[in-house]
């Protein structure tokens, strides 16, 4: 009973989190390694488990959606696909005692990459670089993190499309939203055939994580963005620790 509302408690925050910023699966791994899941098969059960949030909190941003050209996301979407059908199967070879070590890296890079992105934006413009909006290389690199770990995607994608320029953040949640969506499909196909998902447990996190995220999307509207942005940092920041403590 206490693992079933754990898990439960988990989902529907994580369906939360992703609607307003991303960072979902910072809550939903730890529960379900903590339910007695292996770390591998709790990495594809959580990807499952958000997935449906995506589309509950992409309902939510549709008006926000619309501001978005057709053709640009399209293009995204198709490189998004691409990507996480090579970080799905990469995941699919990786042993349990070598995805331990690499866990708390990628939550620590994902909450660093979010915090520092306005820096690290002002910095690549000073070095006359710049990232092409809506490119494909861009939404690659990173769908081929999501496809091998979902934990900080949102994070990650936010922080391409500062790069690419945008500033409304609920835009930007709402095509993030979208691309998180076709990522987690690829994945789930790839897990479910490799056997990695354990459904019990996924099938009680998705009802819940629906539920999240749609409640996440008109509070991302009444939150300010430093207040958002504050949540995702501590949120990742706390459950890297957490991680690296595992590791002791």
């Amino acid at each position: 009973m206490i693992d079933f509302f754990a898990l439960a408690g988990a989902a529907f925050l994580a369906g939360v989190l992703n609607a307003i910023a991303g960072g979902g699966t910072f809550l939903t791994l730890p529960a379900l390694v903590y339910a007695g899941i292996s770390p591998v098969a709790a990495n594809a059960t959580s990807t499952i488990v958000v997935c449906p949030g995506y589309v509950g909190a992409t309902l939510g941003f549709l008006p926000e959606l619309r501001t978005v050209d057709h053709g640009d996301i399209v293009r995204t979407v198709a490189a998004s696909v691409a990507g996480a059908l090579i970080g799905s199967c990469l995941l699919v070879i990786t042993p349990d005692n070598a995805f331990n070590v690499i866990v708390p890296f990628l939550l620590l890079a994902a909450t660093v990459v979010f915090a520092l992105e306005s820096s690290l934006r002002d910095w690549l413009t000073s070095q006359s670089l710049s990232f092409t909006p809506y490119g494909a290389a861009g939404t690659f690199a990173v769908s081929v993190y999501g496809g091998y770990f979902n934990g900080g995607l949102g994070i990650v994608l936010l922080a391409l499309f500062a790069l690419w320029g945008m500033t409304e953040i609920n835009v930007m949640n709402s095509l993030k939203n979208v691309l998180s969506i076709a990522i987690s499909i690829i994945s789930l196909l790839t897990f479910a055939a490799a056997g990695l998902v354990a459904w019990p447990e996924g099938l009680l996190m998705m009802v819940a994580a629906i539920a999240g995220g749609y409640c996440g999307a008109p509070l991302s509207r009444a939150l300010p963005t430093q207040v958002i942005r504050a949540i995702v940092i501590v949120t990742g920041t706390t459950m890297s620790l957490i991680f690296f403590a595992r590791l002791l």
